[in-house]
């Protein structure tokens, strides 16, 4: 069973090396000696959301915390391109549920969308709470899932927000998918070698295509999933107008919950994160 994950904030783990020592403490030092009862010798995981993980070994449990004695240090780079995922705001909690999966995927980040379909609207104080509350789950499924990453969670935005948005990424050499279903071409079958991933991914291999553009700059996948009530015509047309790729999962029409977390498993493994 894989050693279990306490996160802490970024930058707090930089001066930290094999050999050391390192006080887990606060909230994560409760959980750990108080909740978990870790006991000496035990192995655990520290991570700072942006990329470091210490593999650990449990020294003492004390008021204080719990004292760790550092084995490893791992710094793991960001991916050279991020999964993030576009999610329409959605009710029932259906949107924090794929949130959720997606950072178990593997989403590099997350962007709350309102379209013109979401029945949830966020705005003044229940904007900011809602978002405090997908930082939370992005937080918890990060932990759950082990990573050593915590996605961003970026602000929310409108329809002409995402425009902009997808403008940018596709600027960039990135490329952005709207899941639709009337769409003609499936997810698996969008090229993706301007990105460096040779077609020849879609038989399982990731092998970099020639001068992909870019290179040596983080381009993006932008995943954009509608609300329950789906996406509209409208927003389909600026959104493929701003450089955006419509396309289709399969031959069911999926939940907005599940659909984006679909979505990115696919391109996860064809980006070869899954080899």
């Amino acid at each position: 069973m894989s050693a279990p994950v306490f996160l802490v904030e970024p930058g707090a783990l930089a001066a930290v090396h094999p050999g050391g020592a390192y006080l887990l403490d606060g909230a994560e030092g409760r959980h750990a000696g108080v909740v978990q009862r870790r006991s000496p010798g035990e192995r655990v995981d520290v991570v700072d959301g942006a990329g470091v993980r210490l593999e650990c070994l449990v020294g003492a449990v004390g008021a204080e915390g719990v004292t760790l004695q550092v084995v490893a240090r791992t710094d793991e780079p960001a991916p050279d391109v991020a999964l993030v995922l576009v999610q329409a705001l959605a009710k029932g909690d259906r949107d924090e549920m794929a949130i959720e999966a997606a950072t178990e995927v593997g989403a590099d980040a997350v962007v709350p969308w309102q379209a013109e379909r979401s029945v949830v609207v966020w705005r003044g104080d229940r904007a900011a709470k809602s978002r405090s509350r997908w930082l939370g789950t992005v937080r918890a499924a990060a932990k759950q899932s082990r990573r050593a990453r915590v996605p961003e969670v970026e602000l929310a935005v409108d329809g002409r927000g995402l425009v902009e948005r997808v403008h940018r990424t596709v600027d960039a050499g990135g490329v952005a998918l709207v899941l639709h279903e009337e769409a003609s071409v499936p997810i698996a079958q969008v090229d993706l070698a301007g990105l460096g991933v040779a077609r020849a991914a879609d038989a399982g291999s990731s092998a970099p295509s020639d001068g992909p553009r870019g290179a040596g700059q983080q381009r993006e996948v932008l995943v954009v999933v509608g609300p329950e009530g789906g996406i509209s015509a409208r927003e389909l047309e600026a959104l493929v107008g701003a450089g955006a790729r419509a396309v289709r999962l399969g031959p069911h029409v999926l939940r907005t919950s599940t659909a984006g977390p679909i979505a990115l498993a696919l391109l996860a493994q064809r980006l070869g994160r899954w080899g």
